[in-house]
């Protein structure tokens, strides 16, 4: 399935050769198993080596991190987002949930594959949490290596969905670094900023759960929306596990320490 896209397109757009990378994944995809592995052995041997050593401070370095994924981000969100509101307002829902030219289409086949790659160099923000011995909790390292697995995973069979996936969150990651960049560099950021990337995140997960509800209502139906059920279950699993890590994660960090900064205070009036 396919559809034509009016929309202004750039010369390395047009020429991105995506049918070699759909046929590199498709040949290299389980690649992605070794790369998790060596993600987990470099967090397991960093942590023990950081023990016997004072912590770095790699403001610097962090700061041109995190703006360098927010800039990519940003520019991703803004390629991807018109694609999909083109698609949206121009076929319907329907067309941009089980539409395959956003992985071949010219506006947006380079930024789909952009993004699957991007999920290896992005297991980096890791180094800066063990090297500068900060608390590195389950929903951090869970989800890079499950997004790392499922990107490739999924890339390689251009399976319906991807293209509201990946834009969902180039659009959270762009917010997201753009804050991590701000915070490194020293900038005061409100803590309701923080809430709110928290909850377009719960958000994002929520509307991955319904987008794999559309792809396999439809395929039910008998309707082309190209995937298939493992690929629906293990997405489905993903999404899920992830909203009720983020939920947890924002009751624990805003709600609860809320109510203990309330409480702390009530004693302190006493």
């Amino acid at each position: 399935m396919s559809v034509s896209v009016s929309l202004q397109e750039y010369e390395f757009e047009r020429q991105f050769n995506e049918e070699e990378a759909i046929r590199w994944m498709q040949e290299n995809w389980k690649k992605s198993f070794l790369y998790s592995a060596l993600y987990a052995a470099c967090i397991l041997g960093g942590r023990h080596v950081m023990k016997q050593r004072e912590k770095f401070e790699l403001r610097k370095p962090l700061v041109l991190w995190s703006l360098t994924l927010a800039v990519f981000s940003i520019f991703g969100a803004i390629r991807t987002g018109s694609y999909m509101t083109f698609i949206l307002m121009s076929k319907g829902l329907k067309q941009s949930v089980c539409d395959q030219s956003f992985y071949n289409g010219p506006v947006s086949k380079f930024w789909a594959y952009a993004f699957v790659l991007s999920k290896a160099p992005e297991l980096g923000d890791t180094l800066f949490i063990v090297l500068r011995k900060q608390k590195l909790i389950f929903l951090h390292w869970y989800h890079h290596i499950t997004v790392l697995l499922y990107s490739w995973y999924s890339y390689k069979d251009m399976v319906a969905g991807g293209g509201w996936f990946m834009t969902m969150n180039y659009l959270v990651h762009a917010v997201m670094y753009s804050y991590y960049a701000l915070r490194a560099a020293g900038f005061k950021v409100s803590r309701k900023f923080a809430m709110f990337i928290t909850l377009t995140q719960i958000t994002q997960m929520l509307m991955g759960c319904v987008v794999n509800y559309l792809v396999y209502s439809w395929m039910q139906q008998g309707q082309e929306c190209p995937s298939h059920m493992e690929n629906i279950v293990w997405s489905s699993l993903m999404y899920l596990s992830y909203f009720v890590l983020f939920v947890q994660f924002f009751f624990e960090a805003y709600v609860g320490k809320s109510k203990s900064s309330a409480t702390t205070v009530s004693k302190k009036s006493n």
